[in-house]
């Protein structure tokens, strides 16, 4: 069976009759990140494409910078859910220990029990000026999209993630749309024709400080969520150099930073 998936048994009511229902949904599980040893966050994710998830969200959280800082030693599942052991440079581990973040995680809220302010509101880089998008191509990019999430096809209330470059579009689902966009991050790291700088993010939530905080530390300058953007994400977006767009749905959307990169049709 499809471990991101669980077989369910529903009553399903209509007007005039009372029938079994054999469903499907969207597995929930406590993924742990542990490393050197040393247990870190705890995040509510779908057990699917972990090895992504682990490497993404390292890069994500500024935990290590280039993929050759992180190795997963061993993915260790229990009943209760999964522990996804990384090693990680000795460097990088005081760091880590000097910043320390409670992140015991619901669904893919990146900054629950955060230990202070200063912690959740860590500097954001400025990104690469990236390569101008014609709004066509967001609209083609957000359509295949649309068809390319199996697991929200089969369950409902199932996030994606995905980046455009040339004709191709790379995308990853989670129950949580932060989630979804650390394994979006860490398969982008391995091809290396997923340029962040030559392409751009659409993703189905709404666009929230976490996912232009993780984009801009991944490289990437063009964010396109399908939802409304948060005043914070929208300053974040502006100081990292990031082109945000929301609301993009149909033949219309919303430019809040950067619209130069905008290309019309």
């Amino acid at each position: 069976m499809n471990d991101a998936l669980q077989p369910v048994q529903a009553l399903r009511l209509s007007e005039d009759a009372r029938t079994a229902h054999d469903d499907r949904v969207i597995v929930e599980a406590p993924v742990a990140l542990l490393y050197n040893g040393e247990s870190f966050a705890v995040m509510m994710a779908t057990p699917e494409s972990l090895e992504d998830f682990a490497l993404g969200f390292a890069l994500s959280e500024g935990i290590v910078t280039t993929p050759a800082e992180f190795r997963l030693v061993d993915t260790v599942r229990h009943d209760d859910g999964v522990a996804l052991h990384a090693a990680i440079p000795q460097a990088r581990f005081d760091a880590l220990q000097e910043r320390r973040r409670g992140l015991e995680g619901r669904s893919g809220c990146g900054l629950c029990g955060v230990e202070s302010l200063q912690a959740a509101m860590r500097p954001v880089p400025r990104v690469a000026t990236p390569r101008p998008v014609a709004a066509a191509r967001i609209r083609d990019a957000l359509a295949a999209l649309s068809q390319s999430q199996p697991l929200n096809a089969r369950s409902g209330g199932v996030h994606a993630a995905g980046f455009a470059y040339g004709a191709e579009l790379l995308v990853r689902e989670d129950v949580g749309r932060h989630n979804a966009l650390d394994k979006l991050i860490g398969a982008m790291a391995g091809q290396p024709a997923c340029d962040p700088s030559q392409g751009f993010l659409v993703i189905t939530s709404r666009a929230s400080y976490e996912i232009v905080h993780k984009a801009a530390t991944a490289g990437i300058g063009v964010v396109v969520a399908i939802s409304a953007p948060t005043d914070l994400a929208i300053r974040t977006a502006d100081v990292a150099g990031v082109t945000l767009v929301a609301f993009a749905r149909g033949d219309s959307l919303n430019v809040y930073t950067h619209s130069d990169r905008l290309l019309p049709d």
